[in-house]
Parts: C-alpha cells; sequence; structure tokens
C-alpha cells in the first residue's frame, strides 16, 4: 500500500511538437465505461471527491479489515473529521461531524447516512447504527458539513454514503470469521457475480458478544443484497434488500466512582429494569439510472420498517414505516467552453410510527403510559454548480430548500393533549472556492448555511412532548488536501455558528428531561487526516480532531464548553510492511484533556491514553489473518458519558467506561 493508491490523480498530457522525428498515424484510445451506471467504481468516487470545494473523502474497508471489523467505530475510527465512540463496545455510539448530535449516544441524528446514494435515515432525521455492516462494502465515502449539498444534506453533520459492491466487483466468494474477548465471535459470507445482464451481490453475517460490562451482551444478525439488471447500454436498473435484527443488553451509565472502583458493573437501575435495544428492520429499495448525452439521470425509491422494543425508564414499543423517493439528475456538459457540472435533485419522505408506551417492570410491559400516532414528512429541493473558471480555478454555488413536518397525535391523553403539529421550512445557501495550484493538490474555501427540524427523539425525549425549533448554522471553511512525495493529507479548519442548537438534558440518574434549543453556541475546530510512508515499508495513519465548542453569552453557562465531546481526540496507527502482505504494528487513541459532563462545566470525565496492537496476513486473494489487541495496558478510562445542565460538582451517574483489555483474531478466504 503506498499513498499514491489513496487518492486519484490525472497525469498531464505531453504534447507532440514539430520537431519530432516521426509522426505516426492517430490513435483513438476509449476508456472502459463504468460497469455499472447505478454504483460509481471508486476511481469515479475519487475524482468527484477532488472536485468538492471543502471536507470530503474516501475510507477503503481494506484500511480497518487489517483488525476487527464489527462496528461504524471500527469502519470510521480513522475517517477524517468523524468522531465515533461506542457507549460500551457496542454498535451503539456517539458519531458526530462538527459536533452534529453531540450528545446523541445511541439513534443518531445530525449525519444523512446512504447506501449508494439512497438516504437510509428514517424519516424524521434519526438513523441507527446497526444498519451498515462494514465488512460489506466497497468504500465509504464521507462529506462534512454542506460538501453533502449534492445528496441533499443539510445537516450539521453532512453525510455518509455507503457503498456496496456489485456483482460486477464483489468476490466470488468470501468467508471470515472473528473471534475475541468478552465473548465476542462473528460470522461472514458474500458472493457475487455476473450473468449476461444481471449481476448480483450478497453478504450475510451474525455477530454476537457477552460484553466488557455485566448485562452489555449484543447480537446483530444482517443480510445485505443488491441486483443489477443493465437494460440498455445507457439504462440500469438495480434493487436492494436488506433484513436485519438487532438485540443489546444496555448496562447504563455509573458514577466515576463506580467506574474507578468496578467499571464492569452494570448500573443498579438498568440491570433492575432489564434496559435493552432489540429491533428487526426490513429495507427494500430501487435505483434506475439513465445516461443522457454528458449527464446521468437517477431515480430511487425506498421503503423500510422498524419494530423497536426499547425497555428503558419506561418501555417503548415503536412500529415505524418509512418510506420515499429521490430524483437526481447530474451532468457535465461544459458551460461557454469551460468545464461544469451541475447537480439538481428532490427527495421527498414521509414516516408513520406507533409509539406505545408503558411503566416498565424489570424489562416487560405494565400500565400504559402513553399512546400517539407520529407522522414526518420532508421535502429537499437542491442545485449545485461548479464552474472551471480555469483549469486551476473552480467556483461552486448551490442551495436547498428544505420543508419538513412533525406532527404527534396524542391518543392516550393521560397528561393532557401533548399533541403537536409544527412545520419547519429554510432555504440553505453555500459558496465556495477550489483551487488547484499543481494536479496533486486542492486548496479549499466555502460558506454554507445548514438546517436541522427536530427528530420526534428531541420531541419526545422527555416525559413530556416539548415543541422545538429547527437548529441553524452558518459555517465557514478553509482547507486543503491532496499528496505530494510519501504524505497524503486531508486538513480543514472550520467555524460553525449556531441558532437553537437541540441540545438534550438528563437527570443526575440518568433519566432523559428532554431537548431544549440553545439560543447561540459555536462549533469551531480542526480536522486533520493524514497517510504517510516514513519509510520504506512503514505507513503511519492518523485522524486528529481539535473541537471548541461553546455556548456564546448564554446567560446561564456564559461562553462555557458544550459536554459530551472532548477538546481533541486522537486515532493513529503505524504499520510495518516487512514483506509484501504482511503487516505489524502499534495503534493509539488518545483523549490527552478532561471533558465537561455538564453544561455549567462543573463534572469531568478524565483524558485519557490506550494503545494497541496488529499483526497479519491480507491478500487480495486466498488465505488471510489478522491478530489485534486494544487496551494492552488494561487502562480504566471514560469512552463517553450523559450529559446533564448543572451537576454542580457532585460525581452522578453519568460515565460510560470503555473496554478493558481484550484480543481478537480473524481468519479469511477469498476467491
Amino acid at each position: 500500500m503506498t499513498a499514491a493508491l489513496l487518492l486519484a490523480v490525472t497525469e498531464p498530457a505531453r504534447s507532440q511538437t514539430s520537431e519530432d522525428p516521426i509522426r505516426l498515424a492517430p490513435v483513438v484510445v476509449q476508456a472502459d465505461p463504468e460497469p455499472s451506471l447505478t454504483v460509481p467504481s471508486i476511481e469515479a468516487a475519487q475524482r468527484e471527491i477532488r472536485a468538492i470545494p471543502g471536507g470530503a473523502g474516501i475510507v477503503k474497508p481494506s484500511t480497518y479489515e487489517t483488525g476487527r471489523s464489527s462496528t461504524l467505530s471500527d469502519a470510521l475510527g480513522l475517517a477524517t473529521g468523524v468522531f465515533v465512540q461506542p457507549r460500551f463496545g457496542a454498535d451503539e455510539a456517539r458519531i458526530s461531524i462538527r459536533g452534529s448530535g453531540i450528545q446523541r449516544t445511541f439513534h443518531g441524528r445530525g449525519i444523512m447516512l446512504l447506501q449508494d446514494g439512497v438516504p437510509l435515515n428514517l424519516a424524521d432525521g434519526g438513523f441507527d447504527m446497526q444498519s451498515v455492516e462494514p465488512l460489506g462494502l466497497q468504500y465509504i465515502e464521507v462529506f462534512r458539513g454542506a460538501n453533502a449539498l449534492q445528496y441533499g444534506a443539510t445537516t450539521l453533520g453532512g453525510a455518509i454514503n455507503f457503498v456496496a459492491p456489485t456483482g460486477y466487483n464483489a468476490d466470488a466468494l468470501r468467508a471470515r470469521g472473528e473471534l475475541g474477548s468478552f465473548g465476542y465471535y462473528k460470522a461472514f459470507g458474500s458472493t457475487g457475480g455476473v450473468v449476461g445482464n444481471f449481476d448480483y451481490s450478497a453478504s450475510a453475517s451474525y455477530a454476537t458478544q457477552n460484553g466488557y460490562r455485566d448485562w452489555s451482551k449484543q447480537e446483530n444478525a444482517r443480510f445485505f443484497s443488491n441486483f443489477g439488471w443493465r437494460l440498455a447500454a445507457d439504462l440500469e436498473t438495480r434493487f436492494y434488500l436488506t433484513a436485519l435484527n438487532s438485540d443489546s443488553q444496555l448496562p447504563g451509565s455509573l458514577t466515576k466512582a463506580q467506574a474507578a472502583s468496578d467499571p464492569q458493573q452494570a448500573n443498579a437501575a438498568s440491570l433492575a429494569n432489564q434496559q435493552k435495544r432489540d429491533f428487526p428492520l426490513f429495507r427494500i429499495a430501487n435505483k434506475t439510472s439513465y445516461r443522457i448525452g454528458d449527464g446521468v439521470l437517477e431515480a430511487s425509491a425506498f421503503y423500510s420498517y422498524k419494530d423497536l422494543w426499547h425497555p428503558i425508564f419506561q418501555v417503548l414499543d415503536v412500529v415505524s414505516n418509512d418510506y420515499g423517493l429521490s430524483l437526481r439528475y447530474v451532468t457535465e456538459t461544459p458551460l461557454a467552453g469551460h468545464a461544469n457540472r451541475f447537480v439538481v435533485g428532490f427527495i421527498p419522505q414521509w414516516g408513520t410510527a406507533m409509539d406505545n408506551r408503558f411503566v416498565n417492570v424489570e424489562g416487560r410491559a405494565g400500565a400504559r403510559t402513553g399512546k400517539a400516532r407520529q407522522e414526518s414528512s420532508n421535502y429537499a429541493l437542491y442545485a449545485e454548480n461548479s464552474f472551471s473558471f480555469t483549469p486551476e480555478w473552480v467556483g461552486v454555488i448551490g442551495a436547498q430548500f428544505t420543508s419538513a413536518q412533525r406532527k404527534l397525535e396524542d391518543q392516550f391523553l393521560s397528561n393532557g393533549d401533548q399533541s403537536v403539529n409544527q412545520t419547519y421550512d429554510r432555504t440553505s445557501p453555500k459558496v465556495g472556492v477550489l483551487y488547484r495550484p499543481a494536479s496533486q493538490i486542492d486548496v479549499f474555501a466555502n460558506i454554507s448555511g445548514s438546517y436541522e427540524p427536530p427528530t420526534f427523539g428531541e420531541l419526545t425525549g422527555g416525559p413530556n412532548v416539548t415543541p422545538l425549533s429547527a437548529q441553524t448554522a452558518t459555517t465557514y471553511e478553509i482547507g486543503t488536501r491532496g499528496f505530494l512525495a510519501a504524505l497524503q493529507w486531508d486538513l480543514a479548519f472550520y467555524r460553525s455558528d449556531l441558532e437553537d442548537e437541540l441540545l438534550s438534558l438528563t437527570t443526575p440518574g440518568g433519566q432523559p428531561l428532554g431537548t431544549v434549543n440553545a439560543p447561540d453556541t459555536r462549533h469551531q475546530g480542526i480536522e486533520l487526516g493524514v497517510v504517510a510512508n516514513l519509510a520504506e515499508k512503514l505507513i503511519w495513519r492518523a485522524s486528529y480532531l481539535l473541537n471548541d465548542f461553546r455556548f456564546v453569552d448564554n446567560a446561564v453557562f456564559g461562553d462555557n464548553r458544550l459536554p459530551g465531546i472532548p477538546p481533541q481526540f486522537l486515532r493513529s496507527e503505524l504499520l510495518y510492511w516487512p514483506v509484501p502482505g504482511w503487516y505489524v504494528g502499534p495503534t493509539v487513541e488518545w483523549s490527552p484533556q478532561e471533558m465537561p459532563i455538564d453544561m455549567a462545566n462543573t463534572l469531568f470525565a478524565d483524558g485519557y491514553a490506550i494503545w494497541g496492537l496488529k499483526a497479519g496476513r491480507e491478500v487480495a486473494d486466498g488465505l488471510s489473518f489478522f491478530i489485534e489487541g486494544r487496551n494492552l495496558s488494561n487502562r480504566d478510562y471514560i469512552a463517553t458519558t450523559g450529559v446533564v445542565a448543572n451537576a454542580y460538582g457532585i460525581d452522578q451517574a453519568q460515565f460510560l467506561p470503555g473496554d478493558g483489555l481484550s484480543v481478537y483474531a480473524g481468519l479469511e478466504w477469498r476467491m
């Protein structure tokens, strides 16, 4: 592996002069067309990334399959600009880009998840981390902030697009097994191929672990598939089928003292109430692409069904149905003799859910406490144009209009009528510039708006329904990416001025109080990703975040830090490849500063550093293996926390310990 493999480069063509002694007859070289119209190759995706005047990048599975590959934290831990930290070593995690959904440790928000450009989020904007299988991907695209506008995303965090293999590039057969500490076991198998004008790709996996902590068993079964049909040279349709079942025990949060004395214990209330988060999810989708001259018209339709059983402070029994359409047109027809790329799209999405609530009686449903019908709708119309003034200078302008509705019909009326019917409308603009001083280097700057209506997790996240305003922000960004000699980098500086940020509150015992709008907050920081060949056969990869997230002149909290994400965070690995295919090296995770767990900044989680080691054999075809140790110093540390308004410096049950020393091994066969 070299840095040159990680970024597409276009070398300038050599011109012929009158001094050339020999003239040959012209030869026309035509590149092979993309094997799939609906799913771009990674080379095509890299070219599109380079045209974006802002933070964006690609993650290859080969960069995380050198170790355990089970969760989004495994897959995105080294992705530039992404903070992802499991709350107890499982799929559920705090996942955030630029402080999006800063206080969520489960059922995320603030980021648009996509599969091959088709939305995965529920209609209200929430998403589940379990809806993706890291081993079943061709590559992952990360668009930070408004750099995701080309897919219709205008949330603060942007979008993550999980691109599946097709029959054209999937392994004919692949099998992988992983096992390790805390009862961890995973089995994965996949297949793919082409039959005439048809292609197919399918994968199935089963993963389970008892967990480092008491009452933290996880079990996930997943099936993903897609089937493509090339109807004509310029027309292809692809069908997707997803089925998964996720069962999770929830050990809950501990006090700081409890975490220090016995980090493996469960919260007493979580254990007594048998707290869990279980659900099956089924999803079907279709994407059809039609090439028209220099453009491609894409049409998508999708539907998902989810049945959530969630005993926590009360039992939540929620059945949801979400469906939507997506129409997108991309053309690269030159404009006034200059290279130009124009994208326009429309995404209508709808969802309904029946939210039933009961008293939690040791994990069973007792007396009813609530019943409500939830309805969500979103209509997003977006357009973006990239115009090349010169080969070195590109200007980008775009905007999105969003109209969203959140309607809740209270059908129980135990605490009076809790019904809500709110509509949110906003136009979010974007303007940017990209300068390419050399074929391998990009410098960029942009200004953009973001808009995020609340999910039902915010509206109904406490004992009562709370009417809320949408969260808005204006973001300023400058940065650079590229590679030079043995160094590849992705660097961005950003500042987001937010109004009505959606911030969650809990009681000292960890029970949710609901979400509020903070009048003015500011998120600013640095996103840095590095891949460097430090010496022959020695490769260093690192992802660093500087997170300065604060209130702005708040009447209660002044300019305090926002709780939830550490001020600095680093993940890194240094791998030595003594011979082709073989690797060994250390891994590091470092949070050097303490992190507040309350808005008043009176109680903190300590900083920490943990390290590990991985080794193995990686080959394109045939047999490969890995062995990986994590937290080899067996350090007790706090991976993430809950949040409260004011802890008054008193230790509270808001701390979620990270896993102790663990060892994992895997064996894989491909053909």
